[in-house]
């Protein structure tokens, strides 16, 4: 640490950091956006700017107007926390590379996708072998629309939808009546074995089950799981769960870093759910971080192209938002970022390459405004680590951002 994080962490000694992952909420193109096919893609931007009400008054008092002009709201005269824009280092935009790199791993190499063509003959003919079920589907699509279109004859028959998106991932769909959830995890698990292969290494396997007997009934549950590939070299979790601290996993998190440095973890049925049991957590007594991920404005908005329903879903997060500024105490640090962007008012449904906004606030701090911009997402999980006193793991990245903190 810096002398003057050392002064810093002296004057302001924080018991608990929450860091909360706004699932892909995007704040304009990185410079190499146009490298990813990305120039001019503005998540937060384009957002404002297709709805005609945006309400986020906790957002805006922190400071997110004051990083990003927004067209309904104003910038702050002096703002209840520090802002600035982070640039992603990794290769990619996926939900892996940005959350592993908030921790302290840059990803040198992208993962595979099979967005174009499906996955490959000898891969689907391995899998149908070994599950005993025929596989259908083996296309890019959109969760809800395979279902509309396959769900029928996966009932039918016994057969096995299998399909993947443009992030790079293996998803397998099971009626939880009818192909019963443990049979999808069993088939989820050789999917993942087999997936683990160089030339069909994939990021994610997913089961997605849902309920309903016939079209327009359809509805995927929250018995989601997500079989990650575990992260690559150790991260500021692991560092933090070494030292005797306490990490807590809200939403994904468990499931992006194949629970490698968490301590607890809750899954959440919604955003709105998340925040929830964010502000639970925050009623506990522990030392350490609590990390939380709210997918639904990535995969219910984002991929789905639709500007109105992620304008709502982030009314609804401020709301969320409110309550549990009232519930963190004088020892509470909390940090709000993204992940990636996923623009939902550009072309095709792929995660966009944007830089990503981080706020930060505390009861403790005294000043507030813009910080530099950082060359990587990394300064987060670095931030945390410096203030817990905790070394980063050999070969990670990210420089602290506390003593820029007053």
């Amino acid at each position: 640490m810096t002398e003057g994080s050392e002064r810093n962490m002296t004057e302001k000694p924080w018991k608990r950091v929450f860091v909360i992952v706004i699932d892909s909420l995007g704040i304009g193109g990185a410079a190499d956006a146009a490298d990813y096919g990305d120039a001019g893609t503005d998540t937060l931007g384009h957002i404002s700017e297709s709805v005609e009400h945006f309400n986020i008054p906790n957002l805006q008092k922190l400071g997110l107007a004051n990083l990003h002009p927004l067209k309904q709201v104003e910038a702050v005269g002096c703002p209840s926390g520090y802002f600035a824009r982070l640039n992603e280092r990794s290769r990619g935009k996926d939900t892996m590379t940005g959350h592993w790199e908030m921790m302290g791993l840059k990803t040198e190499k992208p993962f595979i996708t099979f967005t174009d063509t499906g996955f490959p003959p000898e891969l689907i003919a391995e899998l149908e072998k070994r599950t005993g079920h025929k596989i259908i589907g083996n296309k890019s699509a959109s969760g809800t629309e395979i279902l509309e279109e396959l769900a029928e004859e996966e009932i039918a028959t016994g057969h096995m939808i299998v399909y993947t998106s443009a992030d790079s991932v293996l998803q397998i769909c099971g009626n939880e009546e009818t192909f019963d959830l443990k049979e999808l995890y069993r088939c989820c698990e050789i999917a993942r074995e087999l997936t683990m292969r160089d030339e069909w290494k994939v990021g994610r396997v997913i089961a997605r089950p849902y309920v309903g007997k016939r079209r327009g009934e359809f509805k995927r549950t929250s018995n989601r799981h997500d079989y990650a590939l575990p992260p690559f070299g150790r991260t500021v979790l692991d560092a933090l769960k070494e030292a005797g601290l306490e990490v807590l996993s809200i939403g994904k998190i468990q499931d992006i870093f194949a629970g490698c440095g968490i301590t607890r973890a809750w899954k959440s049925k919604s955003s709105v759910h998340g925040m929830e049991q964010t502000i639970d957590a925050a009623k506990e007594d522990f030392r350490g971080l609590c990390f939380v991920n709210l997918v639904d404005f990535d995969a219910l908005w984002g991929h789905r192209r639709d500007p109105k329903g992620y304008g709502e879903e982030l009314e609804r997060f401020d709301e969320k938002l409110g309550e549990l500024l009232e519930t963190l105490g004088e020892e509470d640090l909390l940090m709000i970022t993204a992940d990636h962007g996923n623009d939902p008012t550009y072309t095709g449904t792929d995660h966009t390459r944007e830089q990503v906004p981080l706020l930060v606030y505390a009861k403790k701090l005294e000043g507030s405004g813009e910080l530099p911009e950082a060359d990587t997402f990394g300064v987060v999980g670095a931030t945390v680590a410096d203030i817990f006193g905790v070394k980063m793991p050999g070969g990670t990245i990210g420089n602290s951002l506390l003593s820029l903190l007053r």
